[in-house]
């Protein structure tokens, strides 16, 4: 229970790793907003999941490139919840489709969830985080997004999704510099072969091979755990990092 007394928004957190990682944020002792695109049994399963662990959840649902939605995380956690000390920025858009082929919404609709649903994340949660730390809330502050391991060695069909990746994660450690005065930490957690459900638009899903030392794919526990390490007090001197977890996968690369 290290984040006991802590709140939480985990953006796209109705399925896959956003929802294993509300889960471990709860597990920890946090409460937590849960986020959905839109409403949806999943998104409601994951609320009640998260109450019954016996922490205080709240859910917001709205699209993260718009800033209204990162308006209502926020006011979700410090108005409903009463603070605000974790962001954790995971809600993305899948597709696959080579550049000479890629109409350019499809392009701007991958940045604009990915990218610059960070930017609105970040944007309106600060103001709350600085107040949090300000006030001496031991453990506030920390961004944790979700990035990739295509964001770094490249992909056929994803240079969209590579640009908005690098585009978080030089985000992020452009606010570990500037939050460092007050405590708040900005970090990456990289995910590698990951099974989960895939839309029909993000292509096939990778397939388990011999690229993996570890012998298998991740599970969407495997990159909460590492985010519930960022959110933890043993991370408080970790910021501007980027952390891959994907075992092994991309030393074969």
């Amino acid at each position: 229970m290290e984040l006991a007394g802590r709140v939480a928004i985990v953006t796209g957190s109705a399925r896959n790793i956003g929802r294993a990682i509300a889960l471990a944020l709860a597990d920890a002792g946090a409460a937590v907003v849960v986020h959905g695109a839109r409403p949806s049994a999943e998104a409601d399963a994951v609320l009640a999941a998260v109450r019954a662990k016996g922490v205080a959840a709240e859910l917001v649902h709205g699209d993260t490139a718009d800033p209204a939605t990162a308006e209502a995380l926020v006011s979700a956690a410090c108005v409903r919840l009463g603070a605000l000390d974790i962001v954790v920025s995971n809600a993305a858009a899948r597709s696959s489709i080579a550049f000479p082929a890629m109409p350019r919404a499809d392009f701007e609709r991958i940045v604009a969830v990915a990218f610059g649903g960070t930017y609105n994340l970040v944007q309106a949660c600060v103001p709350a985080l600085i107040r949090g730390a300000e006030a001496g809330r031991r453990g506030s502050g920390r961004i944790i997004g979700l990035g990739g391991m295509h964001a770094t060695k490249g992909a056929p069909g994803r240079s969209h999704v590579m640009a908005a990746k690098a585009g978080m994660a030089a985000l992020l450690r452009g606010l570990a510099l500037d939050l460092a005065p007050w405590g708040i930490t900005a970090n990456i957690v990289a995910p590698g072969t990951i099974d989960t459900l895939r839309p029909a638009s993000a292509g096939a899903a990778p397939p388990a091979h011999d690229a993996i030392p570890l012998g298998r794919k991740g599970r969407p526990e495997d990159i909460a755990a590492a985010v519930r390490f960022f959110c933890s007090p043993a991370a408080e001197w970790i910021t501007g990092q980027t952390l891959h977890v994907n075992g092994g996968e991309y030393l074969n690369l």
